[in-house]
């Protein structure tokens, strides 16, 4: 299996010059997403990319922490944010697994478009639930290859035992929303664009 960050270092040219393939459906999660926040909100997230979702929350928060394994995305990311003059994002070059993050010390952790890159993506959310506060949401855009007949999801595995693609896990929403529920959340909101969509979640630690 090819190693994820060679994979995403070597496309992140082409993918930064990629239009948003549903302008609309984006920019309601940003719009949903921003009613969570505040001018004191600490923020995570995981899977930045070029850090285009996390620039665009920049002037709703106090701080965010925008991590990727991709130095390359993380370049690109860094430039995006010099060039628009935007200091109170940080972006940072870590795995997943290697974070380091206090208990109860985040308002919000953005995870978009990452879940279904990572093998152990169940470990992954009561991770994620531990950081946050009490009353702190976990924010999710999440690809559920499990649902229908995409070609990732013929494709996908095909490419990692190759070595042409990483790996994707291959889950149904229904998965995907349970897991969540079974680490502590409780879902607020849950919205799909359309079959085959991305699911939007957001997901609230209980006070």
């Amino acid at each position: 299996m090819v190693r994820p960050e060679r994979f995403w270092d070597k496309v992140a040219v082409r993918y930064s010059r990629h239009k948003v393939a549903d302008e609309a459906s984006y920019h309601r999660k940003l719009e949903q997403t921003r009613r969570y926040l505040t001018a004191q909100s600490e923020v995570l997230e995981i899977g930045c990319g070029t850090g285009t979702t996390a620039l665009s929350h920049a002037p709703y928060a106090k701080h965010i922490r925008a991590t990727d394994y991709s130095a390359k995305m993380l370049e690109i990311a860094q430039g995006k944010a010099d060039a628009a003059g935007i200091a109170n994002v940080t972006f940072e070059r870590i795995a997943i697994d290697e974070l380091k993050v206090p208990d109860g010390s985040l308002d919000m952790v953005m995870a978009h478009s990452i879940f279904h890159l990572l093998p152990g993506w169940r470990d992954v959310i009561p991770r994620l639930h531990g950081m946050l506060k009490p009353g702190g949401v976990l924010v999710s855009s999440t690809t559920c290859l499990g649902d229908g007949r995409g070609v990732l999801r013929i494709v996908g595995p095909i490419g990692a035992f190759f070595g042409i693609l990483p790996g994707l896990a291959v889950f149904p929403r229904e998965d995907f929303l349970a897991a969540i529920r079974q680490s502590g959340f409780e879902i607020e909101e849950e919205w799909q664009p359309g079959k085959g969509k991305a699911v939007f979640i957001v997901a609230r630690k209980p006070h």
